[in-house]
Parts: C-alpha cells; sequence; structure tokens
C-alpha cells in the first residue's frame, strides 16, 4: 500500500512535466505560466506534508492516507476538465494536498510494520523504486496520450488508480497512530505555509519580472519574517509540528539538507530540459517521454539493490558517491545543441539515473533511522517537506536563470542572424509580451526561420546556464553529506524528544528509546 500511496501521489511530476511544452500551446501560456503549473503542485507538499504527519499520528494514518487518495482523485478530474491554465493551477494545487498527506503516511506505513531500522532499509528501497517508477512511467503514458488524444487525459489514470486504492487499503490495512500525545499546531502551520508560499512566489515573480519590483521584495521580506516566525512558533509549542530538536542529529540535519538542495537541482533540471526537448529539438512527447526515461528507470531498477547494499556500505559513502556521479552527468550536458542526438544523450542521462539511484533511498532511510521509532513519523513528514521546499523553488530559480539568460542573449543573437532592426523589435516585443515561445507564432516571412533559430540558441544558452547550476547544487549535496553524515565516536545530539517528558535527548539516551520502541 505504502508503494502504491507513493506512486500515485509522484505519478503527475514527470507527466505533468513532459506535457508542458504542448500546455503551452494548446493554452497560449507563458515560461512563467508553466513555472506555476509545477509549482501549484509542489507548494502544497512542502506547506502542508508536516501537518499531514502530525493529523496520521493524531487521527490515524489510513484515514489521512485514504483521505490523500481522494483528494488526488478529485485533482486528477479538475484538471482532466481543463479549459484555461487557471483550472490547471487548481488540479495541480489538489493533487499536491494530495501528496503532501500520501508522502509522509507511506512511509509511516513503513515505519510501523517494519519498526527494525536495519530490516527497514529494504523496504525504504522498495519504495523509492515505486517513486522512481512513477517518474518513469509518467513520461511514457503522457507521450502515448498527447499522440492520439489531447493533452488533458494525461490526468485520467491517477482517479481509477486512487480509487482502488482506497479499496485495496480498506482490506490490507489496519489504522496506527502514535503513542505521544500530540496536537495540531496551526500556528505553526500557518508560519510555515506562508514562508514557503511567499519565497516560491517572490522567486517566480522576479525572474519574471524583476527583483526590484514592490511585489517581489515584500514577498522575499515576508517569506524571512514568517520562517523566523516559524521557528518561534516551534520553540515554544508544547506540541510542535516540527520538533526543532530534530537537527540536533547531524544524520537528520545532513540528510534534509542533501534531500532539499539536490532535489532542487533535480526537478529544476526536469523543468528546463522538458521545455528544451520541447522548443528547440521539437521532440514529440513520446521521444521526449523515452529521454527522460533514461534518468528515472535506472533509480527505479535499483532500488531494491540499494536497499540491501545500505546494509554492507554507509549512508555517507552511497549518498555522496551518487551525487557526485548525478552532478558529473548534469556537467556533461553542458554542451548539448539543437541537434545532439539520443545516443549522445543517453549515457549522459544514465549517469544522472544512477547517481539518484544510489543516493535517494539512502537519504530518506537516514533521516528516519536517525530518530527514535515513535518519532519516525515527524522524520519523515520532514524530510518530505525539505525535499518538496527544493522541488518547489528548482523550477522556479532555474526556470528564472533560463528566462533570464535567454532573454539577455536574444538581442544579440537575432543581430547575428541578420534580421532587419524592425523585425527584430517585433521580436522582442513578442518574447517581452509572452515569452520565448511566442516567437513561434509570428508571421515574418522569410526571416521566420533565422528567427527562429536566434531564439533557439538564446534558449541554449539559458539552458546551460541551468544545467551548469544544476550540476553545482548537487555536487554541494555531495560535500554536505561527506561533511555531515561522517561518523564520529562523540556522543551527538539526537534529533529527538524523549519518549517521556518531552525534552531533547542525548545519543545515549536515544539509542535506549530506540531499543525499547523496537522491543
Amino acid at each position: 500500500m505504502a508503494c502504491l500511496g507513493v506512486f500515485v501521489a509522484y505519478f503527475p511530476v514527470t507527466t505533468v512535466a513532459v506535457s508542458l511544452p504542448v500546455v503551452q500551446q494548446a493554452l497560449g501560456a507563458s515560461t512563467s505560466d508553466l513555472t506555476w503549473v509545477t509549482s501549484a503542485y509542489v507548494l502544497p507538499v512542502a506547506a502542508l506534508v508536516l501537518t499531514a504527519g502530525v493529523f496520521g499520528d493524531v487521527h490515524g494514518r489510513k484515514r489521512v492516507f485514504n483521505a490523500g487518495l481522494g483528494c488526488c482523485a478529485l485533482g486528477s478530474a479538475v484538471a482532466l476538465s481543463a479549459q484555461s491554465i487557471t483550472q490547471v493551477w487548481i488540479g495541480q494545487v489538489l493533487l499536491g494536498v494530495a501528496a503532501a498527506a500520501l508522502l509522509p503516511m507511506s512511509l509511516a506505513l513503513i515505519s510501523h510494520a517494519v519498526p527494525d531500522p536495519r530490516e527497514r532499509g529494504k523496504y525504504i528501497g522498495l519504495w523509492t523504486t515505486s517513486m522512481m517508477g512513477a517518474l518513469a512511467v509518467g513520461p511514457l503514458v503522457a507521450g502515448v496520450i498527447v499522440e492520439h488524444a489531447a493533452w488533458r487525459w494525461i490526468y485520467l489514470l491517477p482517479i481509477p488508480l486512487s480509487l482502488v486504492t482506497v479499496i485495496v487499503s480498506g482490506f490490507l490495512l489496519t489504522e496506527s497512530r502514535s503513542h505521544l500525545q500530540r496536537k495540531l499546531d496551526w500556528p505553526g502551520q500557518a508560519t510555515a505555509a506562508l514562508a514557503i508560499v511567499s519565497l516560491v512566489y517572490g522567486v517566480i515573480e522576479g525572474g519574471a519580472t524583476s527583483f526590484g519590483d514592490v511585489r517581489v521584495v515584500v514577498a522575499l521580506a515576508a517569506a524571512v519574517c514568517f520562517g523566523a516566525a516559524f521557528i518561534l512558533v516551534e520553540r515554544s509549542s508544547s506540541s510542535p509540528m516540527l520538533d526543532l530538536s530534530l537537527f540536533r542529529s547531524t544524520a537528520f540535519t545532513g540528510s534534509a539538507l542533501v534531500v532539499m538542495i539536490s532535489f532542487l537541482g533535480l526537478i529544476g533540471f526536469f523543468f528546463v530540459f522538458s521545455l528544451y526537448m520541447g522548443m528547440v529539438q521539437h521532440l514529440s512527447t513520446w521521444d521526449a517521454g523515452l529521454r527522460l526515461l533514461v534518468v528515472t528507470a535506472l533509480p527505479m531498477v535499483l532500488g531494491t539493490a540499494v536497499g540491501r547494499l545500505m546494509r554492507h556500505m554507509s549512508a555517507r559513502t552511497l549518498i555522496t558517491g551518487g551525487l557526485v556521479i548525478a552532478s558529473a552527468g548534469l556537467f556533461s550536458l553542458v554542451d548539448v545543441g539543437a541537434d545532439t542526438s539520443f545516443g549522445a544523450l543517453a549515457w549522459r542521462l544514465a549517469l544522472i539515473g544512477l547517481g539518484l539511484g544510489l543516493a535517494f533511498p539512502c537519504v530518506t532511510a537516514t533521516a528516519i533511522s536517525s530518530v527514535p521509532h515513535h518519532l519516525a513519523s515527524m522524520a519523515s513528514a520532514g524530510n518530505n517537506a525539505f525535499r518538496q521546499v527544493g522541488g518547489a523553488l528548482g523550477p522556479a530559480i532555474l526556470g528564472t536563470l533560463l528566462t533570464s539568460k535567454a532573454v539577455g542573449a536574444l538581442s544579440g543573437h537575432l543581430s547575428a542572424a541578420g534580421l532587419a532592426t524592425a523585425t527584430r523589435q517585433q521580436v522582442l516585443d513578442a518574447v517581452d509580451a509572452g515569452g520565448l515561445g511566442a516567437v513561434a507564432g509570428l508571421d515574418l516571412g522569410r526571416e521566420t526561420g533565422p528567427a527562429l533559430y536566434a531564439v533557439s540558441e538564446s534558449f541554449l544558452d539559458g539552458l546551460r546556464l541551468s544545467l551548469l547550476v544544476s550540476a553545482v547544487l548537487l555536487l554541494a549535496g555531495a560535500g554536505l553529506a561527506a561533511w555531515l553524515l561522517r561518523p564520529s565516536r562523540e556522543p551527538r545530539h539526537a534529533g529527538a524528544v524523549a519518549a517521556r517528558g518531552g525534552g531533547p535527548v542525548r545519543d545515549g539516551e536515544r539509542r535506549r528509546t530506540t531499543a525499547a520502541d523496537l522491543r
């Protein structure tokens, strides 16, 4: 059930990502609008995943799990009937709310069923395989649908999947709750949600307009203020949504930072690379899906093997090595062009997939195993929150870099193409009003070909910058993993709250609590 839940939650990620060029053409959306399509899904996950974990602990994990599946069916139905980009956003928001419930609950179900941390690693490997399986299957399903039907039908499959999973879970799952007396932390939820939404809004709109714009400055300042308020609220709360003493564990802190930075680079990569395949290489959705399958299939295949490998190798080694390999794959993509063949791309994309397959199962397992058993739900929710914050910022930051660099380079490429001054201005005005994709709708006569070539070259300039930043981010994640996940003989503060008394506990106490929980 946990594997089905995470599959349903992640299925829309690459299904929608690979369809963005088609959505753009059908609805006349700008690049900024497309960024919001991705962020509309990721923002609710980042903002609500911690509260969903508390809801599960208080009201029952099975109940919240099934509620998430129901919300997924509803969001898919809304997007399936979309006639405007705004309705797509609404459907994506509902799908994000569903994922916020499904991600922590699926991991909590595993933790409840398999209390032994060593044995649990194997099942978390299966969980990661299901997650990567959804990312792998999504583009292929979208490719088949877009080739033979309207793009909206990409939202059909999650509806029966969700409903069938609800029915099956009624027979297979038993209800479970945390034995701790947790309460819903509404002030923490409100400040966290406002901080995340303000931050992503500021980044996206700053890239679309200017970071000096009053709205952008206010949004970024609000993000800082709400973030500070969240910390103050959580420190004083008797039942915090995210107990800040978790961060006294370097293993939990390291896994949270690594997954946030890595997903920032990864989801940002999916976003800009999907646009490259559609706008520059003019690939069909199916062909684009096949290329992304090289990235997503390897982690799916490796999931179970990595779960077993975790018994014999340290998480630090696997995470650091995996992120270095993935970073090398991204660095190798920096020289791609409009006519780069599938064969030339395949080995580079395979490096990314291999690295992610080694790293990601270990990151999740490390976060959960670094705290006592009774705090596994909070730890998994916290890890997922950092994952989704990175996922929300990825398209926003890398999309902004791509657009800013491409638009800045466009004038030079138009001049180099020998276009008349009036034509150059017409193209620049179209891009200013509707984004780079708007140039395809212009009738420039004989100058249409050179104009589109100039736009393509400008896009490649932005793409190369985005890929370079993505590679550096994964390399930074590898450095953090090597630093924060290093073994130490000195006792560390565990990221936990004692089963009795509610205060932070030291490492030795954490081990005794964990052993008691497992017995």
